[in-house]
């Protein structure tokens, strides 16, 4: 395991002191970032697509005062790396797997987690698995219900029925490209010149790396068995009752608000807000996130130093 400092506190307890590690799991090489006291209760970050744990880069200095915040890079994404022969199958399965094995080997026995996007499916894997760990859960666009997919999965959909090379390439051509990448970022937002272009422009950049683009068209086609797994989702929320707390950008093209509402089918005492903003709601409205994130941990006996 290696570590580098990447920020410094400006004055005692002030900013949290964020690093960066990389840890050998599962055959990957796990980069992730981390601050918080090591004693003090776990909050795991799980990214979405096109993403990475850069897109938490202003939630973990909110969070890291009370909180010991991880967020690592899924395989494929970010700066995590998967040798080529470890011959890594790219499906949410095997996310999962490695995210379980990554937990396991930072002995993370407890933690809540923050899902998003792809996370949503990875992280919902990881509870079913081990509910027993899984101190909350707070979705931000991060769905499990059929009503949550909004009319923006059409042409995936249509590759999920036809996976056809032909099928294939519309989603590279139309979704895998920097307009494509800007526009899930920009799109219903009040002022779209007010997200920060690095966040785009990194994730455009890294999708452009030799192979990558066959890694998300294989995640693309593998996400309809995260679909098929709703049922399961369900079950898991009504069974274990997870605290939870669904904090949505209402504008979402790709998981609409009543996505946010149906936990409420499963989790009667689940916490719902809106946000007037669109899918990576974590980029306009990073405060009011963090805010309500401690508030419903705190609400739920997950706060402070230990």
């Amino acid at each position: 395991m290696s570590n580098t400092h990447v920020g410094e506190a400006t004055s005692a307890g002030s900013v949290p002191v964020t690093s960066i590690h990389r840890v050998e799991v599962d055959g990957v090489r796990v980069f992730y970032r981390s601050a918080g006291d090591q004693d003090a209760p776990v909050v795991l970050l799980l990214h979405g697509f096109p993403a990475s744990s850069f897109m938490f880069r202003n939630l973990i200095s909110c969070l890291a005062d009370q909180y010991r915040v991880i967020a690592p890079d899924l395989p494929g994404f970010g700066f995590t790396e998967v040798p080529e022969g470890r011959k890594y199958a790219y499906t949410f399965d095997a996310l999962a797997g490695t995210m379980e094995a990554f937990t396991e080997a930072l002995k993370l026995n407890r933690y809540a987690i923050y899902v998003f996007d792809y996370g949503a499916p990875t992280g919902l894997r990881l509870a079913m698995r081990h509910a027993e760990r899984v101190t909350g859960i707070v979705s931000q666009n991060g769905n499990a219900y059929e009503e949550g997919l909004g009319d923006a999965w059409g042409p995936i959909r249509t590759y999920w029925a036809q996976p056809t090379p032909a099928n294939r390439e519309v989603i590279r051509q139309n979704i895998l490209n920097f307009e494509g990448t800007r526009w899930q970022y920009t799109y219903g937002v009040a002022n779209p010149e007010a997200v920060a272009p690095e966040s785009y422009t990194l994730d455009a950049a890294l999708l452009e790396r030799p192979g990558n683009k066959d890694i998300q068209l294989d995640l693309f086609l593998d996400y309809a068995s995260n679909v098929k797994l709703y049922p399961k989702f369900q079950e898991y929320f009504r069974q274990s009752k997870p605290p939870l707390l669904a904090i949505w950008g209402k504008n979402d093209p790709f998981f609409v608000p009543a996505g946010a509402e149906a936990f409420r089918k499963d989790i009667p005492n689940a916490q719902v807000r809106f946000l007037d903003t669109g899918h990576f709601a974590i980029e306009t409205h990073v405060v009011e996130i963090a805010t309500a994130m401690k508030e419903f941990l705190k609400a739920n006996n997950i706060s402070g130093r230990r």
